[in-house]
């Protein structure tokens, strides 16, 4: 497991690092322990709140999640409730899955789920589908463009580098770049 905590306009001390440490354990029982994972933490402070950031990638698939609070450890604490929520959830989703399409074990770890037999609240309905011609165009012509639109986000050819790119405005208004990463 690779764990990187880092903070911005704030110095994380050690009883920090401890303590996101501490609250990651709690989060690593869903997975096996030979599973690839990497968790990135950010921490910040912002006027009065405390802002942690967390995102989770294993196997590909990225669980995030943000908390604010007056107490930065208050926010760890929320925001790991967060992520092991979209964790459980994910997991029901995957066994659920698994367990109508075959004998076949989900790639997670399943043995600390509960499964309850309520009508699946986690499949999701495609009730539309666009298509568009994707120009190259840089980052800024991206965000003019979704502006233009009045979406919240872009996918772009990215001429700089020639990947598929999404720009999305963030919740304080400023603005996100999403690249593809092999």
């Amino acid at each position: 497991m690779k764990v990187q905590v880092h903070g911005d306009n704030i110095t994380v001390t050690s009883a920090l690092q401890d303590y996101v440490e501490k609250k990651i354990g709690r989060l690593m029982r869903y997975f096996d322990s030979d599973t690839d994972k990497e968790i990135y933490v950010t921490m910040a402070v912002e006027g009065t709140d405390h802002r942690v950031e967390m995102t989770l990638v294993v196997r590909g698939m990225i669980f995030r999640a943000e908390e604010k609070s007056p107490d930065m450890y208050a926010s760890i604490d929320l925001v790991t409730d967060k992520l092991e929520e979209q964790i459980h959830r994910y997991k029901e989703k995957l066994i659920r899955r698994f367990r109508n399409r075959s004998g076949r074990q989900p790639v997670m770890n399943q043995d600390r789920i509960v499964l309850n037999d309520e009508p699946n609240d986690y499949d999701f309905k495609v009730v539309r589908m666009k298509r568009f011609p994707m120009k190259p165009m840089d980052v800024q012509e991206a965000i003019l463009q979704m502006n233009l639109l009045g979406h919240d986000f872009f996918v772009f050819t990215n001429a700089d580098t020639n990947e598929v790119s999404v720009v999305y405005r963030r919740k304080n208004g400023d603005y996100g770049l999403i690249e593809p990463q092999y």
